[in-house]
């Protein structure tokens, strides 16, 4: 299947690694031309490079703090000086602290509030215009699990990440007049390294060794395993690209069977 995303631009957000990569590697490979942001600069220039290698289309790589509207503004300077637009935008940045609702005090919540929610909407006031200009585009929202089935200690990406699907609701209707589709990607349990550090957080909690904290975690997952990276990012790819054209305002989850919610 051709998925119509050659030659277009996309910013993919979060992207030297993990879930984000995966998105813009999937992107790449189908002939689309890809602007990565990650803070850390070296990290995101060698998945720049790495990517272009493995899949021989173009990659940008910036760095750019996703929480500050600095940082976005450069990562959408960059793109625009070097390819002159957007067609597409993976809101994707990497997950907040580990913690109960009354652990955290004001500063943790608003740090939450701008790296998960604002961000998105910095973005996406930034790249609409862009769109509007070549006849429609489509955005897709990284979230979590945690937007169906709130999961113990991890109460900011609760609250924040539920925000967010709000969001991409109301875009969702907002944009769609101008051609331009919003959804949300919402992934289980993904090997990546997000999710070792979560394993090893329950696992202390828990008391137990690391691999019994797998081993009940993969309990858990009807299809037995935790996902790949590639998994998710051909799903992403898809939903951002022409042969998702009539999908907008839902939540995909790419989970393995996990979240038990209808």
């Amino acid at each position: 299947m051709d998925l119509g995303v050659r030659n277009k631009v996309a910013m993919v957000g979060g992207a030297s690694k993990g879930l984000g990569y995966a998105v813009a590697r999937a992107l790449a490979s189908e002939g689309a031309h890809v602007s990565m942001a990650s803070r850390d600069s070296a990290a995101i220039a060698k998945a720049a490079a790495t990517l272009a290698h493995e899949t021989g289309g173009q990659a940008l790589g910036v760095a750019a703090d996703l929480s500050t509207a600095a940082g976005i503004d450069a990562w959408h300077g960059a793109t625009m000086k070097q390819y002159g637009g957007v067609d597409l935008l993976f809101a994707n940045t990497g997950g907040p602290p580990t913690g109960t609702a009354l652990g955290f005090d004001d500063a943790a919540w608003q740090s939450a509030f701008e790296l998960l929610l604002l961000s998105v909407i910095r973005t996406v006031r930034l790249v609409v215009p862009s769109m509007r200009a070549r006849g429609g585009g489509a955005i897709l929202i990284g979230t979590s699990s945690t937007v169906k089935e709130p999961v113990q200690m991890l109460a900011l990406s609760n609250v924040m990440r539920s925000g967010v699907t709000s969001l991409a609701k109301t875009l969702s209707v907002e944009l769609a007049p101008d051609g331009i589709r919003v959804n949300t990607l919402v992934p289980g349990r993904i090997a990546t390294d997000r999710l070792t550090y979560l394993d090893s957080v329950n696992a202390q909690k828990a008391g137990i060794a690391v691999e019994e904290q797998r081993k009940r975690a993969l309990s858990t997952i009807p299809l037995g395993r935790y996902g790949a990276p590639e998994d998710f990012g051909r799903v992403g790819a898809f939903l951002l690209s022409d042969a998702a054209s009539y999908i907008t305002g839902t939540a995909v989850p790419v989970d393995g069977g996990l979240i038990k919610t209808i």
